[in-house]
């Protein structure tokens, strides 16, 4: 007789109980146990995948979600009336992590915390209250939020939440407390700036008929609010700054430029449902893909008007983007193919493909695109789509139920979008707004994770002439624009550009320069204890050897958090004295802190 399992033979060698099979019953049962215990292992590791897999329930079942079919007309269409030959790629690339993570992004870190020179609120008298009302979308309001905590500091003002735009281009009717968590707001700076949520009665009752409103210039200098505002607000008790975005100076004091960090990156957190929205979004993608790209795409018709640029829809768009660019009164007629020259125009969804592409990202690449309404639709997207077939939307992601609450507000949808991309792997737009700067900034921030920032000016001429290139030749030119534009460490000089792209302030480096710079600092303490003029000269000569000498990542050598080193330094001397109460000692350490020119 024969048996087919191993259940089967056991029966037999427990049937008959010889002397042999005695022998062998042993290693049967220890099989059929192990047998059991791969069993209820295996029931455990299901259960957890189960529970892992909960949310891709939705994903599965709504169609939308699969990932684009290259094979599919619309695709094939798009993709054949691509300008280059992509030769190989199209097939699957497996990235290197140099193209998703920014090189040497591990030894840097943001650090924003005041000196000790700067007093808290609480220690300061108030000159009045500040009331202040942003302009435009979020992340320009968010700018004026942003710089108005900085404006009540160096007035010593009592700062009332600032009130958003309700009348710009988006007539999004939400306010402060709808979009960030106010609570956070007024507890985290506290310590830096008194903010309340209204005036108090009394006083709001007195100020309803002689509020001042003042308008004040663009980039203002710190020493124009104190002489031409503050006295205004001593006077008055209570002044209201309108139209406020990018109205103070891009060059303020350490303090001041650490204090906006505090705020765009700690306290301006966006309200719960808000967040909850956008890591559910993000945990979505995460099931499809471990790793992800986020594109702001600005090809909105709004976007397109303003610029001025011409993007090939014959009179249609020239008669739809005109109407829509007679809303800014003060905007004058463009010419379209030197506005592009210029760097002015936003890349098409086709063109970011390409640029991505060109950087070696493959068509087996989640891409998340956050975007409000795209001119062309379709159409314009299908270029793109042809390229990246994994291509995600929140309208993809969540159902219309999950996303009703806030469909009807552009800025909520707008903070969804921000939460996606600043979480992203890798973040690219195809324009340098307002977005695509803060969130730059807030990358670098947060550990220079990749950002892909498009040098418009550079790319224009090589789009223009891509008919004429090769795919290598294409791509090649492509990474040398965008050299200097993809989110390294030391790409940027630190105080170039605007603060909100490039915080140079608030990011500190973990190098060695640092321990040289803190063992340097020791040997003049202990110096200073047994003064030799020989010695010092020495030490002066170290430091400038360490001053002038490139390590490995460039002179790139130094944002040092001044207080964590004051922490390391800060010991009482032999003669009772304190560091704390010698020369260049406490917040003061720009003799140890060198910057790239």
């Amino acid at each position: 007789m024969k048996y087919r399992s191993g259940q089967h033979a056991l029966v037999l060698l427990m049937a008959r109980p010889r002397a042999g099979m005695r022998i062998a019953f042993l290693p049967a049962l220890s099989t059929l146990f192990l047998l059991c215990a791969s069993v209820l292992f295996g029931l455990a590791l299901v259960s957890i995948l189960i529970v892992r897999l909960i949310d891709l329930d939705y994903v599965h079942n709504n169609a939308r979600l699969r990932p684009i079919s290259i094979a599919s007309a619309e695709m094939r269409d798009a993709a054949s009336a691509l300008p280059l030959d992509l030769g190989s790629s199209n097939t699957s690339i497996v990235l290197s992590t140099i193209t998703w993570r920014s090189k040497n992004s591990e030894l840097y870190y943001g650090c924003s915390n005041p000196s000790r020179h700067f007093h808290r609120a609480d220690e300061l008298q108030s000159n009045g209250y500040l009331m202040i009302v942003t302009s435009g979308g979020l992340n320009q309001q968010r700018t004026g939020i942003t710089d108005a905590v900085v404006v009540a500091r160096l007035l010593n003002a009592t700062l009332v939440v600032p009130d958003l735009d309700h009348h710009s281009y988006w007539k999004d009717s939400s306010n402060f407390s709808d979009i960030f968590d106010v609570n956070w707001f007024i507890k985290i700076l506290a310590p830096d700036v008194v903010v309340i949520k209204q005036l108090p009665l009394t006083i709001s009752k007195a100020m309803t008929k002689r509020l001042v409103s003042m308008r004040v210039p663009r980039k203002c200098s710190p020493q124009y609010y104190k002489s031409k505002i503050l006295p205004v607000l001593q006077k008055k008790q209570v002044l209201r700054l309108t139209k406020f975005d990018y109205r103070l100076s891009n060059k303020l004091d350490l303090d001041y430029q650490k204090l906006r960090c505090r705020v765009n990156y700690n306290a301006l957190r966006f309200t719960e449902p808000i967040s909850d929205m956008g890591h559910l979004l993000i945990g979505r993608i995460r099931q499809l893909s471990s790793q992800y790209i986020a594109l702001h795409l600005r090809f909105e018709p709004d976007m397109l008007a303003f610029s001025g640029c011409y993007y090939g829809g014959g009179e249609k768009e020239i008669n739809e983007l005109g109407a829509i660019r007679k809303r800014w009164k003060t905007l004058h007629a463009k010419n379209s193919e030197k506005e592009r020259r210029n760097g002015k125009c936003p890349l098409t969804p086709g063109e970011v493909g390409l640029m991505l592409k060109a950087f070696g990202f493959g068509n087996d690449s989640v891409l998340y695109v956050a975007s409000g309404e795209v001119y062309g639709g379709d159409a314009s997207l299908a270029p793109l789509k042809a390229l990246f077939p994994n291509l995600l939307t929140k309208e993809t992601l969540a159902s219309k139920e999950e996303l009703r609450p806030f469909l009807q507000y552009s800025s909520r949808m707008a903070a969804i979008d921000y939460i996606v991309c600043e979480q992203s792997d890798v973040f690219v737009a195809n324009n340098n707004g307002n977005m695509a700067r803060i969130l730059a900034g807030h990358r670098r921030f947060s550990g220079h994770k990749r950002t892909i920032r498009p040098n418009i000016k550079k790319l224009g001429s090589v789009f223009l002439a891509r008919s004429e290139l090769s795919w290598d030749q294409f791509s090649a030119k492509v990474r040398a624009c965008q050299k200097g534009f993809t989110g390294e460490p030391n790409e940027i000089k630190p105080g170039r550009g605007e603060f909100h792209e490039n915080p140079a302030a608030c990011i500190c480096k973990k190098s060695a320069a640092k321990e040289k710079l803190e063992y340097f600092r020791e040997q003049q303490i202990n110096q200073i204890v047994n003064s030799n003029d020989e010695d010092l000269q020495n030490i002066e000569h170290d430091v400038d050897e360490l001053e002038n000498t490139d390590d490995q990542f460039g002179n790139y050598t130094a944002f040092t958090d001044a207080e964590s080193l004051e922490d390391q330094i800060h010991i009482e001397l032999p003669d009772g004295r304190d560091t704390g109460e010698l020369p260049n000692q406490d917040g003061d350490m720009e003799d140890f802190l060198w910057f790239e020119d």
